[in-house]
Parts: C-alpha cells; sequence; structure tokens
C-alpha cells in the first residue's frame, strides 16, 4: 500500500491522539467519502444536462413554482 504524507491542522492532531483514534483508518474513511460525494455530484449534474436537453429549459414560472414547493409554501391558485 502506498503511502503519503498528509498534515492536520493542531487540534485535529491533538484530538486524535487524545481519543487514541486510527489516524489512517479515519483519513482513509473520509476520502472515500469524499469521493463518492463528488462522483454522485457529477452523477446528478449528468442526469440534469440530460433532462435539460431532452425537456428544455423551464419557464420561469415552472421554477417560482418549484421554489415554492422546496421552501414549503406551495403557490396559490390565481381566480379568474
Amino acid at each position: 500500500m502506498p503511502r503519503m504524507q498528509v498534515y492536520l491542522p493542531d487540534d485535529l492532531y491533538r484530538q486524535i491522539k487524545a481519543r487514541r483514534l486510527p489516524a489512517s483508518e479515519l483519513l482513509q474513511r473520509a476520502v472515500r467519502s469524499e469521493l463518492k460525494r463528488r462522483d454522485l455530484a457529477s452523477e446528478a449534474d449528468r442526469y440534469l444536462a440530460d433532462l435539460l436537453a431532452e425537456a428544455g429549459e423551464p419557464s420561469a414560472s415552472m421554477i417560482a413554482k418549484a421554489e415554492a414547493v422546496v421552501r414549503g409554501r406551495p403557490r396559490r391558485k390565481r381566480a379568474g
């Protein structure tokens, strides 16, 4: 297994040593987690690009409606 030198801020180093945590294992998990997060973000970007290519750009009213739903306050339909 290749070795890599990693620098930690003093506070993190002290906490790892004080708790007798396995630094190498923690760092490996953190790196794996970050790589997975970035892969998923890239997949989401590709998926959205495919949707835009297929369905086209959303209209301003569609965007406003989606933003209202995200905020938890769906837009009311106007009378008339």
